[in-house]
């Protein structure tokens, strides 16, 4: 099962990432894992980048494995766009995947937390049809 982490917004706690851990397990064997649950529902990842890559090009910093993938769903990426134009500022969801003491850490944002600052009453079913896919996908890795 998941669990979430929290952020404080408008006076209130909020989670903002459904979290899964995976003791013991590869990032690569993660990865592939991740993808194809995603893909089981709904998701395509139309975006990834490799952070640990990143920053050792970059910076000349050594860190654990973590990577970054834009999660999409077609279907509700464009009901989304069509309540509210300007959302695409917000998508895609991502998805990361990071080396942890003892295993691999899997994170999914929560599109009903990361869209607080939207006020828009309609884009409220859309943002919770997306928690729950990504919730199921996170669970079913």
């Amino acid at each position: 099962m998941f669990k979430s982490l929290r952020i404080q917004v408008k006076g209130f706690t909020v989670a903002y990432t459904i979290n899964r851990m995976f003791p013991d397990a590869a990032i690569d064997d993660v990865d592939a894992r991740t993808r194809k649950a995603l893909a089981d529902h709904g998701f395509g990842v139309l975006t990834e980048i490799d952070v640990q890559a990143t920053m050792k090009k970059k910076l000349d910093i050594e860190m654990p494995a973590y990577r970054i993938l834009g999660a999409c769903n077609p279907k509700m990426a464009h009901q989304a766009i069509g309540i509210e134009p300007r959302v695409g500022a917000m998508l895609p969801c991502n998805v990361i995947l990071r080396e942890v003491d003892g295993g691999v850490e899997v994170s999914a944002i929560d599109p009903v937390a990361s869209m607080q600052a939207i006020e828009n009453a309609e884009l409220t079913s859309v943002e919770g049809e997306v928690r729950n896919l990504l919730a199921k996908a996170v669970d079913a890795i």
